[in-house]
């Protein structure tokens, strides 16, 4: 059953969303304002959220450290208030020094890259796990190649992509399989 899209307007989730934040706010001691209004639709094909919440202020670096965990946690908390089923998240959207469109931009180079790497060298290429969002940024970024194929595995917070050329069985690069972090420099174990 699908919920209807007038339960998220901004009209029906401004006041409740407006006291949540202002309540977190105060509690965490943070300097941030924060507007709520109509969403945007920048990039309309990976994104297109009914109600956005636009942060701003001297504790905004906070809110995007660590891959904007912050923001992201937020935006959960809210969502959970909200009572949001998780097939409506993409309905609203936390951002914050335009956080959101540089990361949908960021997330489409990688696919595409990936998506070459795979075609050149045949051999499938896994992201690190990320949330249902950002996978879907991924999957959307990729509809087009016919050479290669994209695919979620993983359960819970370990859910990631892999591509696969178009041909390749999924069973050439198992779910199973942990994830590795590339090799850099740092510390030796």
């Amino acid at each position: 059953m699908r919920v209807s899209q007038s339960k998220y307007t901004l009209s029906a989730v401004e006041s409740r969303t407006d006291e949540f934040l202002r309540q977190v706010m105060a509690k965490a001691g943070f300097e941030l304002k924060f507007k709520i209004c109509e969403g945007e639709t920048r990039h309309p094909d990976f994104e297109n959220p009914d109600v956005v919440v636009k942060f701003s202020g001297p504790d905004v670096e906070l809110l995007l450290s660590n891959k904007a965990e912050l923001l992201l946690a937020l935006e959960l908390l809210t969502m959970e208030m909200l009572k949001m089923a998780p097939e409506d998240h993409s309905r609203l959207c936390f951002d914050a020094d335009d956080y959101r469109m540089l990361r949908i931009e960021e997330l489409r180079l990688s696919a595409l890259a990936a998506a070459e790497r795979v075609k050149r060298s045949g051999i499938p290429f896994r992201f690190n796990p990320m949330n249902s969002r950002e996978r879907r940024i991924l999957h959307l970024a990729l509809r087009g190649e016919t050479a290669v194929r994209s695919e979620s595995a993983g359960l819970g917070p370990q859910r990631q992509v892999a591509i696969y050329p178009a041909n390749m069985p999924s069973s050439a690069f198992p779910a199973s399989e942990p994830a590795r972090a590339p090799m850099g420099r740092g510390r030796r174990r």
